[in-house]
């Protein structure tokens, strides 16, 4: 059997919190290595704290790549994700480094690693129409809508999923075929690179629990609410007739943020209700993790001299 000659590059996989960022800022200043954000909240500019955005001197020690590359009014699929994520992977290998993909986003990482189905490219003025029927209508209206035309997706797609519904009715829209119709088809090539999945995630919830409630701590504590602040300040933001559907502002934390400004709940069901949705934000990611049937799983609390064989026997060196 010839040699697999494909270049390597290791994906630190992992719920929120769990330890991903400090593991792979340490491999890449080990290993010459350049760090891929594969994270739906970090590609948005102003959400720093709540994101848990590496900072300028953590990106100053390390390059980081799909950082910072939209404004928050704006939009980025995973397709588009993909393509850039390809890019930035085939110049980090050409230039002799080691690709470090870090975050939990499963569907970046499906996108970048499997390929996503071809469909129909984002139409602006479908999705304006779609989201002026949401504001008339509601959402919950627009997915009775797709559970007529589309009830294979509705079926795995909640109600209260704005960003999903719209995709999939602007699919069916400009098409006249479903969007699961569409993803049954086949894709690109594969990820031309030979890639080692370690998944970061403690065996005990309560572990993975208690970091999740200290970090959201910390987060206030460093001016989140600030942040917040300033994000809707901005004139594009305040120009945004339906802010809470904008996925930057759905990210998590940044939506609960949101609400409490507005007045609708208080500074103590504010926090409450953004660490409860990072809890279930780590479950969602716990169970995609669980398909990645060729993934490794490490406790980084107690694991990491089995990690760091893991890293060594891949690349072959210390």
């Amino acid at each position: 059997m010839p040699a697999d000659t494909r270049p390597l590059a290791i994906a630190l996989m992992g719920p929120t919190a769990s330890g991903k960022t400090a593991l792979a800022m340490e491999w890449a200043e080990r290993c010459n290595g350049e760090i891929v954000s594969i994270d739906s909240a970090l590609v948005y500019r102003e959400l720093d704290i709540g994101a848990a955005k590496p900072d300028a001197a953590m990106q100053a020690r390390v390059r980081h790549h799909l950082i910072d590359v939209r404004d928050p009014w704006q939009t980025y699929s995973a397709a588009e994700f993909a393509a850039d994520a390809r890019a930035v992977l085939a110049d980090i290998a050409a230039r002799g480094r080691l690709p470090i993909l870090a975050g939990g986003t499963g569907l970046y990482f499906r996108a970048l690693l499997e390929g996503l189905a071809p469909m129909p490219e984002a139409d602006p003025d479908t999705r304006a129409a779609l989201a002026a029927e949401a504001a008339e209508r509601g959402w919950p209206a627009l997915h009775a809508e797709l559970a007529r035309v589309d009830p294979e997706a509705a079926a795995r797609i909640h109600a209260t999923d704005p960003q999903r519904i719209q995709r999939a009715l602007e699919v069916y829209r400009l098409s006249g075929k479903p969007i699961s119709q569409w993803q049954r088809e086949p894709g690109p090539p594969r990820l031309p690179f030979r890639v080692l999945k370690l998944v970061l995630a403690p065996a005990e919830r309560a572990v993975l629990h208690a970091r999740i409630e200290q970090r959201f701590d910390a987060m206030l504590a460093e001016g989140f609410l600030d942040e917040v602040r300033r994000l809707r300040a901005l004139p594009q933001m305040q120009a945004v007739a339906a802010p809470l559907d904008l996925p930057a502002v759905r990210a998590v934390g940044y939506r609960q943020a949101w609400e409490h400004l507005d007045g609708a709940v208080s500074a103590t069901e504010f926090r409450d209700r953004a660490i409860y949705a990072t809890r279930q934000l780590a479950k969602r990611q716990l169970t995609w993790l669980r398909g990645e049937l060729d993934a490794r799983w490490f406790d980084p609390g107690r694991d990491q001299a089995a990690l760091e064989r893991a890293r060594q026997q891949f690349l072959g060196a210390p």
